[in-house]
């Protein structure tokens, strides 16, 4: 039983043992196998790999005999074109050589010719010169015996003959520069006033002047007593911190604000029209009122002066010129207010200019700015037109348009057609009907001292003021001023008129000189 046990067992040792070797041989044989596999693998990707780079450099060979093609063909067409070009120069060079050739024997020719001429000439001269002393000779022989005829030497004979041809002459030269001047005066007054026609049509603004005094409505007469308050104390609080006169009387319906500044008129008119409208008036109220109201009229200042810059389309003006400019809503000269003036000046300025041909952007900014000075004259000393200009400087504004400012009632002198140009157009806007008013004193006064001015002339006769002061018309005694002085006369009262008053827009100065013939028969 042990020895079959025994006999089993190494039976199945046996069997292990050798399954044992047969799985050694048979993963050996596998695992050669796989590996040759993946060396058969590894040789096919070689291949693979040495084909593409054989692939790679066959197609590299490829390129690069192309390139050499395309560089060989380049090489030639450049070689080609430069030879091409050269010819072409080469040809060009023999065509200009031939042109300075043929030049040349032109301009040898033409120096031939010239010398040629100039021989002639000298030779002409040299005759002519001959001639010339042939004719002194004469010339002086019959000079000789005409002053033996005649009595006396030419220099007599030649002044006395001009002396009566002037006596002769005198009076026709006199009516002939005097037709010719009226002429002349005639084509420039209808060219003026085609112009100035033309620029006043093309900008008709309204015109309405400031009084000195403005109208605030009330709902009842009982507020009279609140606005006059309990001795008066709150109409002269209210005075005071305004610095204009309320005026409550009996007209029935209305409270009165009088005062020169219209600043002040203005910002005490809406203050008034607040306290009214609140009911509560008494001195602390007041001076909140007036705080408020005066805070508004400064921004409503800059919108003025914004609304005018809009108005008249001018750029390039700094904001605290044009806070300056809204301030000219406030002031009046004569009753007109100066910034309708002023946007009005612009208006004409440009219009006259583009007429004319000048520079119409420059003249109208000119035109809107030529009288900025009065927003501050009554806080500076001096003439607004220089004053004016002095702001313009300080605000970085061109020398031209400084000078044309300055300019614009003869304080400097004018520099530029457009100079003249804004000073016609600031005499159109102020002496238009309706622009401007005076008091009966100062009018009648103006009237007297142009009467007086042209009585201080010698040789005139009577002298009469018309037109509002407009026109001076002389008459002049004959005996004393010729038609010849009587031009002088004119120019010289006009000059006195402008270096001696103040006046505005223009005075025309007229002369009559009527010279009377009798003779008696007996």
């Amino acid at each position: 039983m042990e020895k079959e046990i025994a006999i089993s067992f190494g039976m199945t040792i046996t069997i292990a043992s050798f399954s044992l070797i047969i799985g050694i041989l048979a993963g050996y044989f596998f695992k050669r196998e796989d590996l040759r596999k993946k060396q058969l693998e590894l040789d096919a990707e070689n291949e693979r790999k040495i084909r593409q780079a054989e692939k790679k450099v066959h197609e590299f060979e490829i390129r690069s005999k192309e390139i050499e093609s395309e560089s060989q063909k380049k090489y030639n067409d450049i070689i080609t074109e430069a030879k091409n070009k050269a010819n072409k120069i080469s040809q060009e060079i023999e065509k200009k050589e031939a042109r300075i050739e043929s030049k040349e024997e032109d301009l040898t020719k033409k120096v031939e010719e010239v010398e040629s001429q100039r021989v002639k000439i000298l030779e002409k001269e040299h005759d002519i010169e001959e001639k010339k002393k042939e004719i002194e000779i004469i010339f002086t022989k019959q000079k000789t015996e005409l002053e033996k005829i005649a009595g006396m030497r030419s220099d007599e004979a030649i002044e006395k003959l001009f002396g009566k041809i002037k006596q002769e002459k005198e009076q026709d030269l006199i009516l002939r520069m005097k037709r010719a001047e009226e002429e002349i005066h005639e084509k420039i007054e209808d060219k003026s006033r085609e112009i100035i026609a033309h620029a006043i049509q093309k900008y008709a603004a309204d015109t309405t002047s400031e009084l000195t005094i403005t109208s605030v409505p009330i709902t009842n007469d009982d507020m009279k007593g609140r606005i006059i308050g309990r001795e008066g104390r709150n109409i002269n609080t209210f005075e005071k911190i305004t610095g204009v006169d309320v005026i409550v009387d009996d007209t029935p319906g209305v409270v009165i604000i009088s005062g020169f500044d219209l600043l002040r008129r203005f910002i005490a008119k809406k203050s008034l029209e607040k306290l009214i409208e609140d009911g509560r008036i008494h001195p602390a109220r007041i001076e909140e009122v007036v705080q408020k109201s005066a805070d508004e009229v400064e921004k409503m200042v800059k919108n003025f002066g914004e609304k005018a810059i809009q108005e008249t389309g001018i750029a390039g003006i700094p904001n605290n010129l044009v806070k300056i400019l809204g301030q000219l809503r406030f002031r009046t000269s004569y009753g007109q207010n100066v910034l309708q003036h002023s946007i009005e000046v612009a208006f004409l300025s440009e219009i006259i200019a583009n007429e004319i041909g000048a520079d119409g952007d420059l003249a109208k900014k000119a035109g809107l700015l030529h009288d900025i000075g009065k927003a501050v004259s009554h806080e500076v000393s001096g003439k607004h037109a220089l004053i004016s200009g002095e702001i313009c400087r300080k605000f970085g504004m061109s020398e031209k348009l400084i000078n044309i400012v300055e300019a614009h009632h003869e304080d400097v002198d004018k520099e530029s057609i457009e100079a003249f140009i804004i000073q016609a157009a600031d005499a159109i806007s102020a002496s238009r009907p309706g622009a401007r008013r005076e008091t009966a004193e100062s009018y009648i006064k103006r009237l007297r001292d142009l009467e007086t001015l042209g009585k201080s002339f010698d040789g005139v006769e009577k002298c009469y003021a018309i037109q509002a002061g407009r026109e001076l018309r002389i008459i002049v005694q004959p005996e004393k001023i010729s038609d010849l002085q009587a031009k002088e006369l004119v120019n010289s009262v006009a000059r006195k008129i402008e270096s001696d008053m103040t006046y505005p827009g223009e005075v025309k100065v007229v002369i009559f000189r009527e010279t009377r013939v009798e003779g008696i028969a007996k």
